[in-house]
């Protein structure tokens, strides 16, 4: 908007697609989350935003058509969807005489820009990092004071889709803030507390910066401001901005190598032999961690705040994440989709990098031993069990009711450390 005003455009109309193609993949959550974000966007212009239902390959052109506009500004997306999307809106609109302007992104900065000395993306979060802050961003962009808003008819925002007992944070730009205005006294604290699933000490700002409704830049402004404050908790305000340039690190790699998204990183490990969960036994023990019934007290707690509330603390994510992929040897796609399914902050990037992170088949230097004990993660970062009784209720009576753990720990460790050393072994014979 910002752009087109710069331009001297006479006025300005907002557009959001919905398109089937990304709708199709996503769960109830995200969808319920992002529709509520649209209307309370929709309330801060007055009810001039433009929704239409369609491919945006045809319903770009055709608003532009409708309202004689010769420009048409847009956020650039680096998702391997998005991207090719947006190729292709831009050379519908040039068909017509009009043209397509990438003002932005979601990012402090944009996949694609952050290379080594030798020009290539980095494969390891650290220097990766360490070029991100050397690099630096703009300063947020600024509220306009006035705009000349069209009037165009839309289809409207559909109604939610049924989330059952999910409950799902409030929506929208002014959440966000609130959000952010709620997590920066305890931001110096951060390094030091974001570990305890127990406590509120995590930003919980995933959701906003997923859809928008806050920019990065934002974020990283306000805590400047508290560094600059001559606030004693640097660690921590640092040990946050690291959060946030994971989220840019993971866009980078996918940018780069979109085929990332569902397939192993790493050479070595591709082609792994994997549990069957199709049917008998791998079905089963597949179907008991997505409902928290493992018998195994962390990750159950995790998988039902999941379920509960559409959002899991970053740990705990971790930790269920091993448990599935080393301890029942699951394919990392096939949980990562089931919290794509599940997750209101769901984000491809963040969340399927991560999954291989956790697999040791992604960007780390040699993650593949790393093999979580979920005993040890919950006495470790859970000591008092407050997380875990929070969530496994029958744990709190005794445990009445509660499954016997699914697998014997100790046992599933070594098989996993096996399997991973036959598929390197293979890989370099």
């Amino acid at each position: 908007m910002l752009a087109a005003l710069d331009e001297g455009a006479d006025g300005v109309v907002g557009l959001f697609v919905l398109d089937d193609a990304l709708r199709r993949p996503s769960g109830a959550p995200r969808i319920a989350f992002l529709y509520r974000c649209l209307r309370e966007l929709d309330e801060q212009l007055g009810g001039r935003l433009v929704v239409r239902h369609g491919d945006p390959v045809n319903v770009v052109p055709a608003v532009a058509h409708e309202v004689g506009a010769e420009t048409v500004h847009i956020s650039a997306d680096y998702g391997p969807y998005g991207a090719a999307r947006d190729e292709r809106v831009e050379k519908a609109l040039a068909g017509a005489g009009r043209r397509l302007v990438r003002t932005g992104s979601p990012y402090a900065v944009a996949p694609g820009r952050i290379v080594s000395g030798g020009g290539s993306p980095y494969r390891v979060f650290t220097p990766f990092s360490k070029a991100w802050r050397a690099h630096g961003w703009r300063e947020p962009a600024i509220q306009p004071r006035a705009v000349d808003w069209l009037e165009v008819d839309g289809t409207g925002i559909p109604k939610d889709p049924d989330l059952g007992a999910k409950t799902l944070p409030a929506a929208g730009e002014q959440a966000a803030h609130e959000r952010l205005a709620a997590f920066l006294p305890s931001v110096t604290r951060y390094d030091r507390e974001r570990n305890r699933p127990a406590r509120d000490a995590t930003s919980r700002l995933s959701p906003y910066l997923k859809y928008g409704c806050i920019h990065p830049r934002t974020v990283l402004a306000e805590l400047a401001k508290v560094r600059s404050g001559g606030d004693p908790g640097g660690k921590g305000i640092s040990t946050f901005e690291n959060e946030l340039a994971w989220r840019e690190f993971y866009a980078d790699v996918l940018w780069h190598q979109p085929e990332s998204a569902r397939r192993d990183l790493s050479p070595a490990l591709q082609g792994m032999d994997y549990a069957d969960v199709t049917s008998g036994q791998g079905a089963a023990r597949f179907e008991a961690w997505k409902q928290g019934r493992t018998g195994f007290p962390i990750v159950d707690a995790g998988m039902r705040q999941l379920l509960a509330e559409g959002w899991m603390h970053n740990r705990v994510r971790m930790i269920a994440a091993s448990f599935l992929v080393k301890d029942l040897h699951v394919w990392w796609p096939l949980g990562a989709r089931w919290f794509l399914d599940q997750l209101v902050d769901g984000d491809l990037a963040s969340n399927n990098h991560g999954w291989q992170w956790v697999a040791g088949t992604g960007t780390d230097a040699a993650p593949y031993f790393r093999v979580f004990n979920p005993d040890l993660q919950s006495n470790k970062f859970d000591p008092d069990g407050d997380y875990v009784r929070r969530y496994v209720p029958e744990l709190r009576a005794g445990g009445s009711g509660y499954p016997d753990p699914i697998v014997d720990h100790g046992e599933e460790r070594k098989a996993a450390l096996q399997r991973y050393n036959d598929v390197r072994t293979a890989h370099t014979a």
